[in-house]
């Protein structure tokens, strides 16, 4: 199917191919990201994406991606990304819908990107406190966690705003002022094992996988430059179509059952209706706080 999305030329193909078992199609897909773009894109722009690719659905062969896919049309943004071993690296940006599209044309169904744009990697304006619910855990206990990272980050006179993974755990926001990817990294470690020490029951900064049974772990080195976070309004691979979601506090302070923050794209479409931009306060720069 040829059609053109803000001037530029798409051929999309096989568009009714389910991508997940339930028999969610790829146009379902790219449907979807047509709805949601106008507030997804402002939190991907100019940040050097990596994919989830799945050509031939969820249950095929996946593919991580950092550089550009095959098939990528030449227009699509790109950034050089420095790399430990290799100099510098092209990665896409997802800066505008014609991007978005092509992109999930090419089975990208997944979109992380990290806490800093291009071309500064070294400056990180977002602070991600990533919860990972343990063994014997679920998202309910991460919800509990959620708020009492929030008042340790109100303490230090940050305000964060909070959206599910898609998967099984929650993410937490902090708009800063461009702070180095070093004392970032650091506030954030001292943040997880402080919610380890004031929760020693119910939380752990631990790396190792054997400390997080009936855990929730604090993921801090989602802040690492090198290292990326499935972006707001991001398709998940799962079973069934799953979306990471931003959500409201209220609905984290009443959450009781973790079907309460698991939401489908549709659902997902209908909530940016009625609610708009639930991390819309993470783009107003006067909102942006210093780390303490």
């Amino acid at each position: 199917m040829a059609t053109t999305v803000e001037g530029r030329r798409l051929s999309l193909s096989h568009l009714d191919k389910p991508l997940w078992p339930d028999g969610w199609t790829k146009g379902q897909a790219l449907h979807y990201y047509a709805q949601v773009a106008q507030v997804m894109l402002p939190h991907v722009q100019r940040r050097p994406a990596s994919f989830l690719r799945f050509p031939d659905g969820v249950e095929g062969q996946a593919f991580y991606v950092k550089t550009p896919p095959p098939g990528v049309p030449r227009w699509v943004p790109q950034a050089d990304v420095p790399s430990r071993t290799e100099g510098t690296k092209p990665h896409v940006t997802v800066d505008d819908l014609a991007s978005l599209i092509a992109l999930g044309n090419l089975g990208c169904l997944e979109i992380h990107v990290p806490q800093w744009t291009a071309p500064t990697p070294d400056l990180h304006d977002r602070l991600v406190v990533d919860l990972d619910p343990g063994p014997g855990t679920t998202i309910v206990q991460c919800a509990k966690v959620a708020l009492a990272a929030r008042a340790l980050l109100a303490h230090d006179g940050l305000t964060c705003a909070v959206k599910t993974s898609g998967s099984k755990g929650l993410h937490l926001y902090a708009s800063l002022r461009p702070s180095s990817a070093d004392r970032v990294g650091a506030y954030a470690r001292s943040l997880a094992r402080a919610l380890a020490s004031a929760l020693p029951d119910r939380v752990t900064a631990t790396m190792a996988k054997s400390a997080r049974t009936g855990k929730v772990f604090v993921d801090w080195s989602q802040n690492n430059t090198a290292k990326t976070t499935v972006a707001p309004y991001s398709l998940r691979a799962r079973s069934s179509p799953t979306v990471s979601t931003p959500v409201s506090w209220p609905e984290i302070e009443t959450c009781t059952r973790p079907d309460q923050l698991a939401f489908t794209p549709e659902q997902v479409v209908e909530r940016v209706e009625r609610h708009g931009d639930l991390l819309a306060d993470l783009l107003d720069p006067r909102l942006a706080a210093e780390l303490p």
